[in-house]
């Protein structure tokens, strides 16, 4: 066998980013490098995870659960270098819902089916299709969630008095209204310090995290306000304290459990199957979005399905520990790359940090301000609300694509994150079908042009008609294309020439509309010469054999070659039709 003919194989989708990095050899300075970003991640992405969890509606151990086990598992197996997996914003339009519907045991199953979706995509290589979910309806979901994200944020960070807030946006901005009166401007003014803090130092330090100043110095007041003037402000130890007492942060991880208890059915998997599609499906996108970013910046190039498949794998195994679901978080990543790491490792530390402060500071974490986490949470929402990609597309993008935008938008802020993906994809699709219809073209051609030694034009045979094809034949397109060959004035022609070399593909419904049409000019007794090079993908006209289906279709490998075919279908059909005008026909005998 020679080189050429040398089957290759291609990798194993569980590669491994952390492989080819031990593979290229890794040093002690690569270690301290790592263990110092690490370090700088894991104190970024403490309360940050927390403060996820909260949004979402579960106390805030479950934040830090994920961030632990999600960082432990998904980083040594992850298709990019410096990937930080966690909780993230994007989730907490979607978790949110779930919790509220079906308990924290329903939040965790679902967690843990759209790990196996994840861990399935990957597997069957779909890791580079995310890149073609369209930019409108990212854009779309990603600003709606900013805006969910805001809205849940106002009451602890204006201190508003909410016994429940409602499920529905527009039912939260009411009872938002309604509690006005209650406002509290100690807390208000603790959110706004944190905010002040988290953009006067957000670029401005490599090694001290902006939010750790900002949660520490909003610690600080708020202890400060109770300790000197009695004003007492909610925190995470009064909103999350147990009934009997105890720690507000369980020492170190729990035991591992099932995640749906005692209650797991068929009935809860069919439930909340849609939700963890979702979920799975942002995941996806979010995790690969924050790869993409990182090998920007870096110069790297990661693996989609080896990231799928970690990301799969990481969501299978936290909510088997209390974990929410985890996808790459790029503003985690970016300060991951920006404090000077080096590989995986840093990642896998940053979850190390955030367990050592699990165990060590968790009755601490009890005087952190409610507010300080709003604000914490509004920065970050206004970082991810694509302002100005929103903006850009309003102005330049085509009507169309501002409908898909908007739609995406309004059903994220009104409805949810489940509805808003699959109504936004759909769109997506109808657009694509509508503009490969656009693309593609069809019409008689009553000359052709010569060649430059002939010069002029090349008038098509007697009895010859010449249809020529632009552009993919896929669904919309092949309709279009055929209905104008059904309504054309000039037929019918002894013999018709279907030009396909324009034709790069052709799908199963095109090529149902092109069959469709073949045997409808057979019938109505036309002679069909199909004119290659035929379309992609070539085995489907090879398993049709359609002129052996229809006695009267052809087909010729080039243009030239049809019409050359067709000339002598043409003489021979007029032939014909001579020698039966001149056959004597006799009435029938009595």
């Amino acid at each position: 066998m020679n080189e050429r003919t040398v089957p290759t194989v291609p990798p194993a989708p569980i590669a491994g980013a952390m492989r080819r990095v031990v593979k290229k050899g890794y040093g002690l300075a690569d270690l301290r490098a790592d263990l110092l970003a690490g370090l700088v991640v894991g104190v970024v992405a403490l309360p940050l995870s927390m403060a996820l969890a909260i949004a979402v509606g579960a106390p805030p151990q479950h934040g830090l659960y994920t961030a632990i086990v999600g960082g432990l598992v998904i980083a040594p197996l992850g298709g990019s270098k410096f990937q930080v997996s966690g909780p993230t914003a994007a989730f907490v339009v979607i978790l949110s819902p779930i919790l509220h519907e079906h308990g924290l045991s329903g939040l965790l199953t679902a967690g843990l089916m759209a790990g196996i979706v994840l861990v399935s995509l990957g597997v069957l290589r779909l890791g580079n299709l995310i890149r073609y979910v369209p930019y409108p309806v990212t854009t779309g979901f990603t600003a709606g969630i900013a805006v969910v994200i805001a809205t849940l944020q106002l009451r602890d960070a204006l201190g508003l008095q909410i016994a429940t807030m409602p499920e529905a946006w527009h039912e939260k901005l009411i009872a938002l209204w309604v509690a006005r009166g209650t406002f509290s401007p100690f807390e208000a003014g603790i959110a706004a310090l944190t905010i002040l803090i988290l953009a006067g130092l957000s670029d401005r330090s490599r090694y001290v995290p902006a939010p750790l100043v900002a949660i520490v110095t909003a610690t600080l007041a708020g202890v400060a306000l109770s300790r000197f003037s009695g004003i007492e402000v909610a925190t995470i130890g009064s909103r999350f304290a147990p009934p009997g007492g105890g720690e507000v942060i369980p020492f170190g991880l729990p035991t591992p459990s099932l995640p749906w208890g005692d209650d797991f059915s068929f009935g809860l998997v069919r439930e909340l199957f849609p939700s963890a599609f979702a979920i799975a499906m942002l995941g996806a996108i979010e995790s690969l979005l924050s790869a993409v970013v990182s090998d920007a910046a870096t110069g790297t190039r990661h693996d989609p399905d080896s990231e799928l498949v970690a990301q799969g794998v990481g969501n299978i195994v936290a909510p088997f520990f209390g974990g929410i679901a985890a996808t790459g978080a790029l503003a985690r990543t970016a300060t991951n790359i920006r404090a000077g790491a080096r590989s995986p490792v840093a990642a896998v530390t940053h979850s190390v940090v955030i367990l050592l402060s699990t165990l060590a500071l968790g009755p601490v974490v009890a005087w952190i301000p409610m507010a300080s986490l709003a604000g914490l949470l509004l920065v970050v929402a206004w970082n991810m609300s694509e302002r100005h990609n929103f903006g850009g597309l309003l102005r330049v993008a085509p009507r169309s694509d501002v409908t898909v935008l908007l739609t995406c938008f309004l059903l994220t802020i009104l409805f949810d994150m489940t509805v808003a993906v699959t109504v936004g994809f759909l769109l997506a699709a109808v657009l694509f079908m509508r503009r490969m219809s656009e693309i593609s073209d069809a019409k008689f051609v009553p000359v052709l042009d010569a060649t430059e030694e002939e010069g002029g034009e090349r008038h098509l045979p007697d009895g010859v008609g010449l249809y020529e094809i632009n552009g993919p034949l896929f669904f919309g397109a092949a309709q279009k294309a055929m209905d104008r060959l059904h309504g054309a004035p000039g037929l019918p022609h002894r013999v018709l020439v279907l030009h396909l070399g324009r034709v790069p593909v052709i799908d199963a419904t095109g090529f149902a509309a092109l069959e469709n049409m073949c045997r409808y000019l057979v019938h109505h007794g036309v002679q069909v010469v199909l004119a290659g090079p035929l379309p992609r993908p070539r085995a489907v006209f090879d398993r049709a054999d359609l002129p052996r289906a229809y006695p009267g279709v052809h087909v010729a490998p080039s243009l030239d070659a049809a019409l050359e075919l067709a000339e002598g279908l043409a003489k021979r059909t007029e032939g014909k039709r001579r020698r039966d005008r001149r056959t004597p026909t006799h009435p029938p005998t009595r």
